[in-house]
């Protein structure tokens, strides 16, 4: 320890550092172990705000989890990357590297140098995708049947499962809606909207192709709540009267002076609502403003008048998803008003939402020159429905892995089995420390079946035996069936997962490991 006047400088050394950053990440991995497969817990969470979360999704978790440990904190941002890449496996990739740390302990102590063991796992990772695409079955984005299995299998381990024959149809076509099949290689997820409501159940989620604003239009001046061939404007500026940069008052002394003031702030604000009818708009969308009020009671009546609608507080964030659903462009002075700038629908209208008493605008026969889509989610409660957008959310980033990697392989831990398997007969074929820690890089990747079949409350050793049994027999497609706690086939049960998924959280699991495995000091200046 040094003492340099205001430098506090705190230093550990070698073993004692690596044994604590493992032990550290393995307290994490062991913390969402729980929540792997279709039968994996779910986690309570209550918030520091007092807010309760429910959820089983490890990237979730680990995000709200306040860890201190800075090897610990790698495990977090390892399930953020696996978010990131392919949006499942999140949980699956903590589990794998908490067991390569485990393993990585053991060579540890039997005195194999770190450097060694990161340099063995990053060659046995690398063989391990390619047995990984040499098991893999080619998948077309035109064959639906496929990815709903692969949307289905995600959602099986979710809080909303059983809701899985409603929601994985409007996970899958949400996603092809907004993409070329043919030609695409990446999704821009933003291009979808999520739109909650309260009230009814999750059977009455539906797919909109166009656009849903969670709230009704304006109706305080009895204006049209339908309107056929909608011409939609979004405008930026404020309908209310106008207000000086700096704070004044105005003293005024006389009702002359009043009714002045008053005629001209109804002159000014009809010649607004003009400007806006001249253009040939019939339904107007006015954004949110936090300076001065973005409208008032004169300039509502003045467009109810007119047999304008009007959907007021339109959020800043949503200006865009709104730009590309309906072809309009945001117009932030009355001046530039045209008939260019604005979108079509063929119906607007305001929907009373079953189950519910509140009101949705829904935007039908969109143009969508943006290729954008519209889910209406519905929920019995909060907590419901925020699961709900997580589980879709995931679901749809698995049909997002299929159009980066057009490849599926089965569910189950059949792939982690299968690749263990090939690994184990090649370390055979490899001498020195290479082909012992290829070995122990292998017995690490069961940890997926053994933990699925041990949340199954199935006997793990006994499944895990049959499992190697079966695939040494050459079934690639053997893994675990929760369902009839068995090892069956899982090609023949639709069970089947991107290849995208698995690959990417073995590279990153390892990537992640060999970077903890190469620390040897811990530096803390405070």
């Amino acid at each position: 320890m040094t003492n340099r006047g205001d430098l506090y400088q705190e230093r550990t050394k070698g073993r004692d550092v690596r044994v604590a950053n493992i032990l550290a990440a393995k307290a994490v991995a062991d913390s969402v172990r729980t929540s792997l497969g279709p039968r994996g817990m779910d986690k309570l969470m209550q918030l520091e705000n007092g807010e309760v979360l429910i959820t089983n999704d490890g990237a979730t978790i680990l995000s709200k989890m306040k860890v201190m440990h800075p090897a610990a904190k790698m495990l977090v941002e390892l399930s953020q990357s696996q978010d990131i890449e392919a949006g499942d496996g999140t949980t699956s990739v903590c589990v794998m590297a908490g067991a390569l740390l485990e393993a990585c302990g053991n060579l540890l102590s039997k005195g194999i140098h770190p450097t060694s063991i990161a340099s063995s796992f990053k060659r046995a990772a690398e063989i391990a995708n390619r047995i990984l695409e040499d098991m893999a079955i080619r998948v077309e984005l035109t064959d639906r049947e496929h990815l709903i299995a692969a949307v289905e299998t995600c959602m099986s381990s979710k809080l909303v499962g059983q809701n899985s024959d409603i929601l994985a149809p409007i996970a899958v076509d949400s996603v092809l809606g907004i993409i070329d099949p043919a030609t695409a290689t990446n999704v821009d997820l933003r291009h979808i909207r999520m739109v909650t409501q309260l009230g009814g159940t999750m059977d009455d989620t539906e797919l909109v192709h166009g656009l849903v604003l969670n709230k009704g239009s304006s109706k305080t001046a009895g204006g049209p709540t339908q309107i056929e061939n909608a011409k939609v404007a979004l405008i930026q500026f404020c309908l209310s009267a106008p207000k000086t940069d700096m704070d004044n008052s105005v003293v005024i002394s006389d009702y002359a002076a009043m009714d002045r003031i008053l005629r001209e702030e109804r002159k000014y604000i009809l010649g607004l609502c003009k400007k806006i009818k001249k253009s040939g708009a019939n339904v107007v969308l006015i954004q949110k403003s936090i300076l001065r009020d973005a409208y008032n009671e004169l300039s509502l009546h003045f467009l109810a008048k007119m047999d304008i609608l009007v959907v007021t507080d339109i959020e800043r964030n949503d200006i865009e998803f709104i730009c590309n659903s309906l072809g309009c462009q945001p117009v932030a002075h009355p001046d530039s008003l045209a008939p260019e700038m604005l979108g079509s629908a063929q119906h607007v209208g305001d929907v009373v939402v079953s189950g519910s008493r509140a009101k949705v605008t829904k935007f039908l026969g969109v143009a969508n020159p943006g290729k954008a889509m519209t889910v209406l989610l519905r929920g019995s409660n909060n907590l419901v429905l925020d699961e709900a957008e997580r589980s879709i959310h995931d679901a749809q980033c698995v049909v997002r892995c299929f159009v980066k990697k057009r490849y599926m392989v089965a569910g189950g831990g059949a792939p982690e089995i299968e690749v263990a398997l090939r690994l184990r007969e090649h370390a055979l074929g490899v001498t020195g420390m290479d082909a012992y820690c290829m070995k122990a890089y292998a017995d690490a990747l069961e940890i997926i079946p053994y933990t699925l079949a041990e949340n199954a409350g199935m006997k793990p050793i006994e499944i895990v035996t049959e499992l190697r049994k079966r695939h040494t027999e050459g079934e690639k497609g053997a893994g675990i069936n929760v369902k009839k706690n068995a090892v069956t086939n899982m090609y023949d049960w639709s069970v089947v997962q991107p290849l995208l998924v698995t690959s990417s959280a073995l590279s990153l699991a390892t990537e992640t490991v060999c970077m903890i495995l190469k620390i040897d000091d811990l530096i803390v200046i405070a």
